[in-house]
């Protein structure tokens, strides 16, 4: 299974909404026991076990609108096809904090998806969605997901990455079905 968690590379970006999945990853990483290294398929990669599953965790080192080249550059080099893609990525249409897990569908807006489906030649991969709700007032949602979490958000914010971690763990020893009772 290869774990893809989405984001933009380098400092100024980490605190950022648009870069839950790499969070989510850091976290899941913490779980197998070891640290991201680098990889020819311009990404940072761990190979390990979660929930029982061979799981390998991918964080593109490209902005997230071009994410789709590491992706598939690490998929092809893993040997991993499409049905064992999961995708951890921030989704502006679940409230604040709300973790869903679903099956294909289309990118809603999302470039790093768009990306990852025409690199990758279909849909039909695993989505963990992390809710962080809609922008405020008029705001453009571009701007929105490059902004930091608020004080209030950044509260409880590790709680919900550790929710998010648990749901994608689930996902990997359980299947998609079980997760989905679970977390939904």
């Amino acid at each position: 299974m290869l774990i893809v968690g989405l984001g933009n590379p380098g400092p100024r970006y980490v605190g950022n909404r648009h870069n839950i999945g790499f969070l989510v990853l850091d976290e899941i990483a913490d779980r197998i026991g070891g640290k991201v290294k680098a990889h020819k398929a311009s990404a940072d990669v761990l190979e390990g076990r979660l929930a029982g599953t061979r799981v390998v965790l991918v964080k593109p080192r490209t902005f997230m609108n071009v994410s789709g080249g590491p992706v598939s550059g690490a998929a092809k080099f893993f040997k991993i096809d499409l049905a064992h893609l999961v995708v951890v990525h921030d989704e502006l249409d679940l409230p604040y904090g709300t973790v869903r897990l679903k099956l294909g569908g289309g990118e809603n807006g999302h470039n790093g998806l768009r990306s990852i489906s025409k690199s990758m030649g279909g849909r039909d991969y695993l989505r963990v969605r992390f809710g962080i709700d809609r922008p405020p007032g008029r705001m453009d949602p571009a701007d929105y997901v490059l902004r930091d979490f608020s004080p209030t958000e950044r509260k409880d914010l590790a709680f919900h990455i550790d929710r998010c971690a648990d749901a994608v763990e689930a996902l990997a020893g359980k299947g998609l079905l079980a997760a989905q009772n679970e977390y939904h």
